[in-house]
């Protein structure tokens, strides 16, 4: 895998596990009791942006060396996978 790919596949698992650390520890406007004028009830009310960042990297950091090593330890790949759709 060449480091270009693995950055790409790294980028795109940083992502998606961001949206899977952002509602960790989230506490809303209405939860706290204080909603600030102009503003949804359901926005937060402390928004910690860098402990989500370092959260998000270290799952992603992770789940990307969980697939390195599968595919290039193990051999996994896409034609591991059983076919779906019988007849195929």
């Amino acid at each position: 895998m060449s480091i270009v790919t693995s950055i790409a596949i790294y980028f795109v698992i940083w992502w998606t596990v961001l949206f899977l650390v952002l509602p960790i520890g989230a506490r809303s406007q209405i939860d706290d009791g204080e909603v600030v004028l102009g503003t949804t009830h359901s926005a937060p009310s402390r928004f910690h942006a860098w402990r989500t960042i370092v959260r998000t990297t270290l799952l992603a950091c992770a789940v990307f060396a969980l697939f390195y090593v599968g595919t290039q330890y193990l051999g996994l790949s896409l034609d591991s996978l059983p076919h779906i759709v019988p007849g195929t």
